[in-house]
């Protein structure tokens, strides 16, 4: 059988198609940079012209990861796909889904263990960098504990997925009220590679590798 087996090859060539096939000339270049990295994490070069970032996003994103801020994820499939060795001064990456005190606090306050572990974040918050791949309800309580008077990240990769939550979630990060920093795909779609490849893009910019 003949297929391509050069990983090189096949990272470069992925991004030709992904970049002949998707619109993206709405975005400048360093927003380009991170849309082709989220098609190329999803497959779906249709999203290019659904894409949304707020001004600022790259840029802030990219000073953030260069100041070592944490990266902050809403699952474990989410912090999975965070490529370490391509950060500049191996910020943090955390995630706090799985912590004992996550499953108690979910029980005592009667929501979803995504929302609960968005409560222990607070500590780590201000200036960070936040992925939202899986859990609507962890982007719901994240600007909800904002509203609170939470300390505020300096970005948001908002992709959670699904039928319940998803789209309005997203809605409300779009509405900008709250003055952060966004990249995120209205509606159902999303995940966590999608939300992963957001930050990659960033993490890649600001050390100056130029992948995508």
């Amino acid at each position: 059988m003949t297929y391509l087996r050069d990983p090189r090859a096949i990272y470069a060539r992925s991004f030709e198609i992904v970049r002949r096939e998707a619109s993206l000339d709405a975005f400048g270049e360093a927003e380009a940079g991170i849309a082709a990295r989220v098609i190329h994490a999803c497959g779906m070069p249709d999203i290019g012209s659904e894409l949304r970032f707020s001004e600022g996003f790259a840029a802030m994103g990219r000073a953030a990861i260069a100041r070592r801020a944490a990266i902050i994820c809403d699952s474990a499939m989410t912090a999975a796909g965070i490529m370490r060795r391509h950060l500049p001064l191996g910020n943090s990456v955390l995630t706090f889904i799985g912590h004992d005190e996550t499953s108690a606090l979910a029980v005592r306050l009667n929501t979803t263990r995504s929302a609960a572990a968005v409560d222990l974040w607070t500590p780590h918050l201000a200036g960070a960098v936040i992925a939202i791949g899986s859990a609507p309800t962890a982007l719901f309580r994240l600007l909800e504990r904002i509203e609170e008077g939470a300390p505020k990240p300096a970005v948001i990769a908002g992709f959670p997925v699904g039928f319940v939550g998803a789209a309005e979630s997203k809605e409300q990060l779009i509405a900008g009220r709250h003055g952060i920093a966004f990249a995120t795909l209205p509606g159902r779609r999303g995940g966590a590679a999608m939300a992963a490849a957001a930050i990659n893009g960033l993490t890649d910019q600001a050390a100056g590798l130029g992948r995508s």
